[in-house]
Formats: structure tokens, C-alpha cells, sequence
């Protein structure tokens, strides 16, 4: 199916940018929105994937995600539009903890990301699955595995993990692709989503959902939210 990408500040002169962005947020208001959460060790490749996909192209820096990043685009599948809302938390558990309450609600895809070049990142697999199963996310839910980074592995070193890979991914019924968010070939990172994105489509009973920009949201501190109660309720007299 055909894609676009919903992206902001064009080059363009800016009263064709106010068309633009109208139509890109009609296009939005007319989808059903799809929540699809990317899970993995820090340091996988996650915001990059998402990044690839949503964009097109790799991100030239990337720094470790604190909070929730979300990216959107929207897709046509069997004539229907879609829009894929791509949720990317941080991989480090201190990052993680205020906020994973939030991050699993209303999920209709998993994406399971580990590092083909790296062995730790593939046995935290089950400890991702086992946090999905404990938010009430089951087998139901469609979900792929992807090892990312393949073109820095070795032949020898990502053989023995590939095939442990496979039958993991065959164990819990899912898709397994390999792939690269830096390669040459941008098909590869859209297979995993537009796989997902056309599962979901035949399974139907997606939500409807206004638009929202690509961005990102971090929690507020316990400590800011207590200050800012004590100031709301202190007295002005």
C-alpha cells in the first residue's frame, strides 16, 4: 500500500505549508489509529528503527531516550488509511518506572527489538514478553521480533543467536525479521511495520483518534508535583 509520512515545517512558502498541514490533519482525523510500542534494552536501535520508518531516513545522533518518544505515519492498507502511532520508551529501567503504567495502555502491537551484535540484549527477550503478559498485553496482540543492527555482525557471532531467534519467535508465534535501521534498503524497516499494520487491519476494531505531532513526554518529578500542589494551596492572603 502507499505511505505517507506526517511531517512538519516544510521548505515551502508558509501559506503552502498552512495547505499542507491541513490536509496532512485531515488525512489524520479520517484514520484509525494504531498504538504500536517498541520494547528493548537501551541501546538496540529502537528510536532509530522508528525513526527510519517514519521518516525515511537515519538519524545522523541519537541520544539514549528518557521518558516516551512517539513517531506517526500514516499508511494505506486494502484501501483503508492508517495511522501508525510508533511508541519508543527508554530501554533503562530507572527511565522507565513512573511511566510504564501509561505506556501499555491501549496497545494493539508489540514490536521486540534486540541487537544481533549483542547476546545480553537477546536474553532480555523473555523479561520484555514477561512485562507485556503482566499488563495484560497476550498472545492475542500481534507482535513481531526484530534483530536489528545486522549489517555490524559477524557471520559467526549472529548465526547461533539468529537461530535461537527464530524458534523464540516461532514459540510465541510471531514474525521474525532481521534488518538494519542504517542499511541501504528502507523496504526491510517497512515489512515489520506494514506486516503489523496489515494484521491489524484484518482483525479490525481499531480506535478513531485526532491528530497529534511526532514527539515526546516525560513525567513530572515527585518532587515538582508536590511543590506545585503546596503552591496551589497556599494561602494568598
Amino acid at each position: 500500500g502507499s505511505s505517507s509520512c506526517l511531517q512538519y515545517g516544510h521548505s515551502s512558502p508558509a501559506a503552502a505549508q498552512g495547505v499542507c498541514r491541513s490536509s496532512e490533519m485531515m488525512e489524520s482525523l479520517s484514520c484509525r489509529t494504531v498504538k504500536v510500542i517498541v520494547l528493548g534494552d537501551s541501546g538496540v536501535g529502537k528510536t532509530c528503527l522508528t525513526h527510519r520508518f517514519c521518516t525515511g531516513t537515519f538519524p545522523g545522533k541519537t541520544e539514549a531516550t528518557i521518558g516516551v518518544d512517539f513517531r506517526e505515519r500514516v499508511v494505506e492498507v486494502e484501501g483503508e488509511k492508517l495511522k501508525l502511532q510508533l511508541w519508543d520508551t527508554a530501554g533503562q529501567e530507572r527511565f522507565r518506572k513512573s511511566m510504564v503504567q501509561h505506556y501499555y495502555r491501549d496497545v494493539h502491537a508489540i514490536v521486540f527489538v534486540y541487537d544481533v551484535t549483542n547476546t545480553t540484549s537477546f536474553r532480555s527477550l523473555p523479561v520484555w514478553m514477561e512485562e507485556c503478559r503482566q499488563h495484560s498485553l497476550g498472545q492475542d496482540v500481534p507482535r513481531v521480533l526484530v534483530g536489528n543492527k545486522v549489517d555490524l555482525a559477524t557471520s559467526v557471532a549472529s548465526s547461533t543467536t539468529l537461530e535461537q531467534a527464530r524458534r523464540l519467535a516461532d514459540v510465541h508465534g510471531m514474525p521474525f525479521y532481521v534488518c538494519s535501521a542504517k542499511g541501504d534498503d528502507k523496504k526491510q524497516v517497512d515489512t515489520i511495520f506494514m506486516t503489523l499494520a496489515q494484521r491489524l487491519k484484518r482483525q479490525g476494531g481499531l480506535r478513531r483518534k485526532g491528530p497529534s505531532v511526532s514527539g515526546s513526554f516525560k513525567l513530572p518529578s515527585k518532587a515538582k508535583v508536590e511543590k506545585e500542589k503546596q503552591e496551589k494551596w497556599a494561602c494568598t492572603c
